[in-house]
């Protein structure tokens, strides 16, 4: 029968949000070696993640804007989502009131229901 094998993770493995933590440490660190004794790292770890991250940024994708669009008409199109966007929010609070107002209107009533109990 066969087994699965699960990898396996290093002696010096930690996970991604540790490395992001040691790296924002890194950034404003007045002594690098003592921040390596204190997070159990080597220095030439903490470079290598560095390197990583840096060339993680470069490849990162470039802003979300329309191939041959200017500045102006990306910044025309934003105002525009964004005011579509303000009018939607406008809308659905209206709605909400309007729910709010029937809930209100109908809940203090203290009448009976209109249809009786089944079996009744």
């Amino acid at each position: 029968m066969e087994e699965l094998q699960m990898a396996k993770k290093g002696v010096g493995w930690r996970p991604p949000g540790f490395r992001a933590m040691a790296l924002e440490r890194l950034r404003n660190c007045m002594h690098i070696g003592k921040l390596c004794e204190e997070l159990g790292v080597s220095r030439s770890t903490l470079g290598k993640w560095r390197r990583e991250q840096e060339a993680g940024r470069e490849q990162a994708p470039a802003p979300a804007s329309l191939p041959g669009e200017t500045v102006v008409e990306e910044n025309r199109r934003l105002k525009r989502a964004l005011a579509e966007k303000v009018l939607e929010v406008d809308f659905l609070q209206g709605a909400l009131h309007q729910v709010g107002e029937r809930r209100r209107r109908n809940s203090g009533s203290g009448a009976r229901a209109s249809m009786p109990k089944s079996g009744q």
